[in-house]
């Protein structure tokens, strides 16, 4: 079996997504108020089962890797959130969290999906600041629009796009994060040049992901659906550091936790900064 090129992925990808948020955009679309969020649940009950996205189950399947919501967010204020937010919320980390946003910065949010951490950098970086998520499926930016307008986040605004080219001008970022989505992408190093490129000298790359810690099987790498399960595109701990470091980033470093039974599978907090104007080298990521 031979490796999907990058338009099947994508295709493969945002139907999968699209599927899975559906069914809460509908609820959202016809629905005044819906209920906030209760932190100790899991995954959105209306989500079909072959669609579940939650702990250890998903890695007995090799599918979406991610944890419970409750577990993602224990640090963070989720209690103002409908569940409009939490139920579309797939991660492996709380981005948010390592960030150390700061007020007045300009945040980015790398596949934003239902806005669940634009909404959390939103309060960090006050109304000072300001927060762009950026999603490639439709129906999720229909959804964070929404959800954006229930919160009354006017800080915040999602832009369709891919994160392979993002709709975002250069040198206009200070922090970017993203939440298990560049293991989804087909092009990590032009993901990666792209972020180099937004972001201001000096700004940070602060993103939790899927990695491998030893080789990944073949079958798996072939496998459609273990694309859009955050299985097949993650690279090796490694090599996905190595695509950071050549689009011009310095100071990577990566905490990888391996998954109980994820058989090489596992959530890396990632960090990284482009170089501040005054540092030595051109800091373009080409020289």
């Amino acid at each position: 079996m031979s490796t999907p090129g990058p338009d099947e992925i994508r295709e493969q990808v945002a139907r999968a997504y699209a599927s899975r948020v559906l069914p809460v955009l509908q609820r959202a679309e016809t629905v005044e108020e819906l209920p906030l969020v209760d932190s100790a649940s899991c995954c959105s009950p209306a989500a079909p089962a072959e669609n579940s996205c939650c702990g250890e189950e998903s890695l007995a399947q090799d599918d979406v890797v991610i944890s419970r919501i409750a577990d993602l967010y224990r640090n963070a204020d989720i209690s103002d959130l409908p569940a409009t937010v939490t139920d579309v919320a797939f991660g492996c980390g709380n981005p948010t969290a390592i960030a150390a946003l700061e007020p007045g910065q300009v945040v980015l949010d790398l596949g934003s999906g239902g806005g669940i951490d634009c909404f959390l950098a939103a309060k960090m970086v006050g109304p000072a600041g300001r927060v762009i998520g950026v999603d490639m499926t439709p129906e999720m930016i229909r959804l964070a629009r929404k959800n954006a307008e229930k919160v009354g986040a006017s800080n915040v605004e999602f832009r369709l796009g891919e994160i392979e080219n993002l709709p975002v001008a250069d040198e206009s970022v200070d922090v970017i994060i993203s939440n298990c989505v560049i293991n989804l992408s087909p092009d990590k190093p032009r993901v990666f040049r792209e972020a180099f490129r937004v972001l201001k000298p000096g700004g940070r790359l602060q993103v939790s992901d899927i990695v491998w810690t030893r080789p990944v099987p073949e079958e798996i790498r072939s496998d459609m659906e273990k694309w859009a399960g955050c299985i097949a595109g993650a690279l090796l701990e490694s090599e996905y550091l190595d695509h950071i470091r050549a689009a011009g980033f310095v100071d990577v470093a990566s905490v990888a936790t391996e998954y109980p039974g994820g058989k090489g599978i596992a959530s890396a907090a990632v960090t990284a900064r482009k170089p501040a104007a005054s540092e030595d080298g051109c800091g373009c990521g080409i020289c």
